[in-house]
């Protein structure tokens, strides 16, 4: 994200808790322990950014949903 608005900046520090408790769950705090709160908020930002980029780019593409109408002719 580049020039993060008011609640894109609070929702990202807001999740530091929840990353905190992912980190610490999976054994992983220890080399986070120390970071500043930019190097968090970098990481959660990477993975906000690639999550949101990855939806945008599957909602281009029309997704089957499994009915009979969008399933291929099977011959």
């Amino acid at each position: 994200m580049i020039d993060k608005t008011a609640r894109e900046a609070k929702a990202i520090r807001d999740a530091r808790m929840l990353f905190a408790e992912a980190l610490t769950d999976l054994g992983l705090m220890e080399p986070f322990f120390n970071r500043t709160a930019a190097d968090i908020d970098r990481l959660i930002e990477a993975a906000v950014t690639g999550y949101v980029d990855s939806m945008l780019a599957q909602g281009a593409v029309k997704e089957r949903t499994g009915t009979a109408h969008d399933d291929p002719i099977p011959f």
